[in-house]
This record gives C-alpha cells, sequence and structure tokens, in this order.
C-alpha cells in the first residue's frame, strides 16, 4: 500500500510542479488537480483536492526568489483552502492522505527540473533544504549528469550552519570528493576537504580524514597518510573503515604480521559491539586470515566488468610455464644485445591486434594512449592466448599496463607483478649467460626487456620490497649507465631494510655521477644511522648546495604540496623536486630516532 501510495504521490507531484511552473499561481495548480491530476490518484477527487494545497505550501517560486507562498491552514469550521467554497471539515479535512508528504519534495523536483541560470539562481538563494539538495544530487549522479551533480551538491556543503546537513551526508560527501578527482577539481576538493576538517560535523571529520589518508596513500605520501589516519582514529574510533585503512597502511608501509595483528584486533573489538551487519564482520575476519589477500579479492571485486578478466589472468599467471629462451648474443664492441625472433614478432603481432595501443618508446614507462578502457577485451585474448606472453614484448605491454593502474597496490604484487618478474629474470639469466658485457638500452631489443624490468621493479616496491631491490640491483648489473634510474630506488629500498652499510656504500659508488637529490639525503641518513654525525654534516652541506629548499621542505608539520611538470618530472633543485622527496621518504626521516630533530637543528 505505501508502494502505490510513493508512485501516486510523485505523478501527482510531478505533474503538480508542471502546472505551478505555467504561471506560478494557486488557482492555475487547482484547476490541474481537478481536472488532469485526479487521473493520477486513480479518478479520487477528494484526494486531489487535499494534496495540491499541501505542496503548493512547500513550492519554491521564481517570482518571489524561490520562497514559498505558504497558505494559511484553516479551521474546520472555515472554508476550505481548496477553494471549493465548503467548509474544511466537510471538505479537504474530512480527507486522510495514505502516507506521510516530504516536506522537501517540490524542492526536490524543482532541483531535478532547472537548468541553467535558474538552477544557479535557486542554488544561490540558500533557500532549498539540505534534503533537497542531497537527493537531487545523488539523482543527477545516479543518471550519468556529473556536472549537474557537482552544482547541486556544492550548495549542500557550502551553507553556513552545517548543523542543518542531514545524516545521510556521508555519501554525498564522498560522492562530491569522487566527482572532484574525476573531473579534476583538484583545488577545490582539497578546499573541501580543509573546510570540513576546520568546521564540519564530527561524523564528516572522519569521514574527511579516511579519505585524505587514502588520497595520501596514493600519493605514496606515507607520513602524511600516517598522520591522517591518527586523526581519524581521534575523530572516529569505532569506524569500521578505520580496520580497512590500517591493513592498507600498514601494508604499504611492509608490515605485513602487524597488518594481520590489527586486523584481528579490529575485528574482536568490532564483534564484542555488535552493530556490524554479518557481511561487515566476515570481512574483518578475513581481513585478520591475510590481509593481502583479502584487499586484492575486494579491489577485483569493485573492478565491475574488469572482475571476471582479472581473475582469470591470476589464475593464468599462476599456471604459466616456464619462459622459453631468448636469442641474446654479444656484438663487435663486446656488448651485449637481445633480438626478437620472428616467432615473437607473430605473438606479439597477434596481442596487438587486441591491445591496440602503443608503448611510448620515448619514455622509460608509458603508453601513447590508455589501454585500460577496452581492458576487458584484450584481457579475455591474453587469457585464451597464454603463449603470447612468450614473447618479451607482450610482457612488457601487460607489465606496463598492470603497473600503470596497481603498481601503488601492495596487496596485488603476489599475483599479477610476482608471475612477471619469474619470467623476466629468467630471460635476463639467459642475458648474462651470453657473456659478460654491458646490456645497454639503445642497443637491438634491449630496451624491451630493461623497460619491463623498470615496470615490474615499481610494481612490486610496496608489495614485495626485496624481489623489487634484488630486480633492481640485477638490472643495474646489467645496465651499469643506468639508463632507468634505478640507483635512487635501490638506495630507497635499503634504508627501508634498515641496511645502512650497504646503503651507505652505495652513494660512494655513484658519488661521482649527475647528484640526485634522493642520493644525496640517502648518504646523510645513512651516515646518521650508523652514527657519524659530523660526515652526516658535510654530507649535508651538499645537499643544500644541490637544493635550498629539501632540508626545510623534510622538516615542515604540512607543507603545501608542490606539483612537478606535465610529466611528473621535478627540476633539480626545486621545491617541486624537494616535494617529491619528503613524500617518498619523510616517512623513513620520522621512524629513525632523532633524525628530524637533529635536521631541525642542522637547519636553524
Amino acid at each position: 500500500m505505501l508502494a502505490v501510495w510513493v508512485e501516486q504521490l510523485l505523478g501527482f507531484a510531478t505533474g503538480a510542479l508542471a502546472a505551478i511552473r505555467e504561471d506560478e499561481h494557486y488557482p492555475t495548480l487547482m484547476a490541474w488537480a481537478r481536472r488532469q491530476g485526479v487521473a493520477q490518484l486513480g479518478g479520487d477527487l477528494a484526494l486531489a483536492q487535499a494534496l495540491a494545497p499541501e505542496l503548493w505550501t512547500q513550492t519554491p517560486l521564481e517570482r518571489l526568489g524561490f520562497a514559498c507562498e505558504t497558505l494559511a491552514r484553516p479551521g474546520q469550521n472555515e472554508l476550505c483552502w481548496c477553494d471549493s467554497g465548503r467548509k474544511t471539515k466537510h471538505c479537504c479535512g474530512a480527507v486522510t492522505l495514505p502516507g506521510e508528504i516530504p516536506d522537501h519534495l517540490m524542492w526536490m523536483l524543482s532541483l531535478r527540473d532547472w537548468t541553467g541560470p535558474t538552477l544557479k539562481a535557486a542554488l544561490a538563494s540558500g533557500r532549498a533544504p539540505a534534503q533537497a539538495l542531497l537527493e537531487a544530487g545523488l539523482i543527477a549522479a545516479e543518471s550519468g549528469q556529473r556536472g549537474r551533480a557537482q552544482q547541486i551538491l556544492e550548495a549542500l556543503f557550502q551553507r553556513a550552519d552545517w548543523s542543518r546537513l542531514p545524516e545521510q551526508a556521508e555519501p554525498a560527501f564522498e560522492l562530491l570528493i569522487d566527482l572532484y578527482q574525476e573531473r579534476g577539481f583538484t583545488r577545490k576538493r582539497t578546499a573541501l576537504l580543509d573546510e570540513v576538517l576546520e568546521r564540519g560535523p564530527l561524523f564528516l571529520r572522519g569521514v574527511a580524514l579516511e579519505r585524505l589518508c587514502l588520497m595520501h596513500l596514493d600519493n605514496d605520501d606515507l607520513d602524511s597518510a600516517r598522520d591522517a589516519f591518527v586523526r581519524a582514529q581521534q575523530a572516529l574510533p569505532d569506524s569500521p573503515t578505520l580496520a580497512y585503512i590500517e591493513a592498507m597502511l600498514l601494508l604499504h608501509e611492509g608490515h605485513e604480521q602487524e597488518a594481520a595483528e590489527r586486523a584481528r584486533f579490529w575485528f574482536r573489538r568490532l564483534a564484542r559491539q555488535g552493530e556490524l551487519d554479518p557481511d561487515q564482520l566476515q570481512f574483518l575476519s578475513d581481513l585478520a586470515d591475510n590481509p593481502g589477500a583479502t584487499l586484492a579479492d575486494q579491489l577485483l571485486n569493485a573492478e565491475e566488468d574488469l572482475a571476471e578478466p582479472l581473475a582469470a589472468l591470476q589464475a593464468l599467471l599462476a599456471e604459466l610455464p616456464t619462459a622459453p629462451a631468448l636469442d641474446v648474443h654479444v656484438n663487435a664492441e663486446g656488448e651485449l644485445e637481445y633480438h626478437a625472433s620472428a616467432r615473437e614478432d607473430t605473438l606479439f603481432a597477434a596481442w596487438q591486434a587486441h591491445f591496440v595501443v602503443a608503448v611510448d618508446e620515448e619514455s622509460a614507462m608509458g603508453f601513447e594512449d590508455d589501454p585500460w578502457p577496452h581492458a576487458g577485451d584484450w584481457l579475455r585474448e591474453l587469457c585464451a592466448h597464454p603463449e603470447w606472453l612468450d614473447a618479451p614484448r607482450v610482457v612488457q605491454s601487460l607489465a606496463l599496463a598492470l603497473t600503470s593502474r596497481f603498481g601503488s597496490l601492495p596487496w596485488m604484487s603476489p599475483s599479477l607483478f610476482e608471475p612477471l618478474a619469474d619470467r623476466l629474470e629468467r630471460w635476463l639469466e639467459r642475458v648474462r649467460e651470453a657473456g659478460n658485457g654491458p646490456f645497454l638500452w639503445e642497443r637491438a631489443d634491449n630496451a624491451v626487456l630493461l623497460r619491463t624490468g623498470l615496470a615490474l621493479v615499481v610494481g612490486m616496491e610496496r608489495g614485495a620490497r626485496e624481489r623489487s631491490r634484488e630486480l633492481a640491483e640485477r638490472l643495474l648489473v646489467l645496465d651499469d649507465q643506468d639508463s632507468l634510474g634505478l640507483q635512487e630506488l635501490v638506495l630507497d629500498q635499503l634504508l627501508r631494510e634498515g641496511r645502512d652499510q650497504e646503503a651507505l656504500a652505495m652513494t660512494e659508488r655513484y658519488r661521482e655521477s649527475v647528484p640526485v637529490l634522493g642520493l644525496l639525503m640517502g648518504r646523510v641518513l645513512a651516515l646518521y644511522r650508523l652514527g657519524r654525525r659530523d660526515e652526516a654534516g658535510d654530507a649535508l652541506a651538499e645537499v643544500e648546495r644541490h637544493n635550498a629548499h629539501a632540508l626545510g621542505m623534510l622538516c615542515a608539520e604540512n607543507p603545501r604540496p608542490v606539483a612537478a611538470g606535465p610529466d611528473g618530472a621535478a627540476e633539480p633543485g626545486s621545491r617541486a623536486e624537494a616535494w617529491q622527496y619528503r613524500t617518498l621518504m619523510r616517512d623513513q626521516w620520522r621512524t629513525t630516532p632523532g633524525a628530524l630533530a637533529w635536521l631541525r637543528e642542522q637547519l636553524d
């Protein structure tokens, strides 16, 4: 019965609104209700006459600056407000409505219909009820009208009185943040997060901190992510989302065992409270058993159309046979060269017919276009033709594609990147077996193997640190010119593993090369950890000569982010270079006892 009433109410209200917009006068609405509106209510004229005044009272009118023209509710012995000429008790007062009428209904329908300057003026009036803005924004988003949804939801969160926000504002807030992200409005996204964190209601501050933590994780800024998580825990100590975020954060930091322990803590705590539904409890239980696998499964399930082909790819990579040998020989200069065979070229051509997008030969890691919009096709075809992976060019394309989408997620490493690393390492063994000469980027088809190696090093950097470092070191031995820029990455990994003596030795090997901030700062950190403070101070002077912003940026608690160039590269000596180093390595300085305090002393 209630469902029937809701359907009738929406139909009647939609028609009533169209009638009102003809001239925005009450008699026009009542004439429509008696002639056409009655059909929306199964021919019930009394109900149509009783419902129309209720809707008129809550309808915003353009001629009144979007205020409502509220009718005075008549007494039982007064003339009825439907203009029937009868007393209310014998007219609309005798009608019982089948259900409630939401007091924001006509505003919501108006926001759904208005466009252009009218919509803009209505939102600017500040008269729209919060619930109407919320519902109209969600409806616009569900229908694919992203710009309209953003415009309406912005009005919801721009109001001065945060206490008037409806309880359902949380999904609208997350939706608006997502819209800003998708549409490239990064400044608006940052401003909204800052405003909510400064003066928003508690429940929204917790959500904002959770989103901020995830954004920092996406940017590999582990130190800022940890800070946001701690603040979120203080704001919403019993939020189930914190269990999920903490597991991700610990896995990003390389603490897999601690991630499982903390997931078990959250499971026990939230299970005792008894407020979670069975699905949430099961997720926390799975997270406690195996954080990485649980997060990987969740990610795949969230991929919608790609969930099935990605799962099939995981199964394929798990059963991949040993890679065939490659054609590698020594040229007249004693250098090693890999040449693609005719079979490999044929396999790659078959793959490329579906993959379509070409690798950008001018960059270390990149494509000329995005391969993921049509990933369903090439993933399914690859799973149907696993022999394509015998061709290094196919593995190169696949590794680059997977790294571009999943490379920052530690839990994807075991199922996607490590099986491909097995394959590449088999080929690199063949390269080394062919001779001891250098394996240079610009020779023959060498760049295919080196570029694949770089993609896998990056893909495994968070989820399989030791293996990532070992592969990077192997590539550095083969290509001692470091065409891939792996020196800094290997140094960072050694420092994260606490292998400070090896890290220092590495900086010694490359001291004569072009100065790189990461290598210079890595040398300082290694010397500090080894207790060689005077030498660390001398090394710090080299850092300051290279980049005057580095120390200040690293020591600051909440510096403003600095964007790099369009290609993601930062100019040596720039604030962007200092920001990139802070993002990647501040967590190591923070967790080294006394290191940041020592740096601040040197800065002073």
